[in-house]
């Protein structure tokens, strides 16, 4: 028995004197802890899979800080990496902002900008062998211009794909989720991100200032019927902030990243092996050149 525990000892030693040898094995995903020669082998490793964590820097209610989405995506992204091995981009937080400019701290850069950005981000990535672009949005007001940015990759004829990641349900963990929630409206700053930032950054969340301001619809424009404008969030939420409730609870945030690692995981995988979306992104680009031939 003696001699069993100190083999075990011995293996223990070793797996970590391993680890910290840096062997491809032990590689980093986050690209900025990436030497330039282990990232040749991380691409490899990734199967040529980047994930972009995106975010903003904007008010989250008057408890959260200002990067609250960019912590939340890095989290739940860096959660997924560690289970499917994938590269991680380092934090991004140029994305579309505007209704936010009236409060303080908000960084909202022009149309132009936000789209070139992630345009040659995706280029250089490709070009740097990573061409299963996977684009993992926090933040709600960035979600059409990156379906947008995706549906006009098809524009031209790229060498690498771009996806979107679209969370879904999971029924064993809606049911503890929702067991342990309590707001009616939880959305921006809300308790869900209330959780979130609590699990990862509880020294960054003001407890005492969660009730400072309201978080209730205003509902400034509910005359309007039948019609869409850009002020709409503003009339509701002019805050910057929507929930009743943003109590604090460590689980809830605990299972509500894990939820989304565990489906980015899955996407991770799936492209790794497989490359149905190429191959159709080539068929399409292919027949973009002569639509009339059958």
């Amino acid at each position: 028995m003696k001699k069993l525990t100190i083999l075990l000892l011995a293996l223990l030693w070793a797996v970590q004197l391993s680890s910290q040898s840096g062997t491809s094995s032990n590689i980093p995903f986050k690209m900025e802890e990436l030497t330039s020669p282990k990232f040749v082998t991380a691409v490899e490793k990734a199967g040529g899979v980047c994930v972009i964590p995106l975010g903003i820097i904007e008010k989250h209610g008057p408890h959260l800080p200002l990067g609250s989405d960019l912590f939340e995506s890095r989290e739940w992204v860096c959660a997924a990496a560690g289970k499917e091995y994938a590269i991680v981009f380092p934090p991004y937080y140029f994305g579309q902002i505007y209704e936010a400019r009236h409060q303080p701290g908000t960084m909202a850069y022009s149309n132009e900008l936000i789209w070139k950005m992630l345009e040659e981000t995706c280029n250089e990535l490709s070009r740097n062998g990573l061409k299963k672009i996977i684009l993992a949005n926090g933040h709600g007001g960035s979600t059409s211009f990156l379906e947008f940015f995706c549906q006009s990759q098809l524009a031209s004829r790229k060498d690498y794909i771009v996806v979107l990641f679209q969370p879904g349900s999971d029924a064993a963990l809606n049911k503890e989720i929702n067991s342990l929630s309590k707001a009616t409206l939880d959305q921006h700053a809300g308790e869900g991100e209330t959780a979130m930032m609590y699990f990862i950054r509880p020294d960054l969340v003001d407890i005492g200032a969660i009730k400072s301001e309201s978080g209730l619809n205003q509902a400034r424009l509910k005359d309007l019927r039948y019609g869409y404008t850009g002020i709409w969030w503003y009339a509701n939420y002019p805050n910057h902030y929507a929930s009743d409730s943003a109590e604090p609870n460590k689980k809830l945030g605990e299972l509500m990243i894990l939820k989304n690692a565990n489906q980015l995981a899955q996407l991770i995988k799936y492209l790794k092996a497989n490359n149905t979306i190429e191959q159709l992104q080539e068929e399409f680009f292919k027949r973009t050149q002569n639509p009339i031939q059958k």
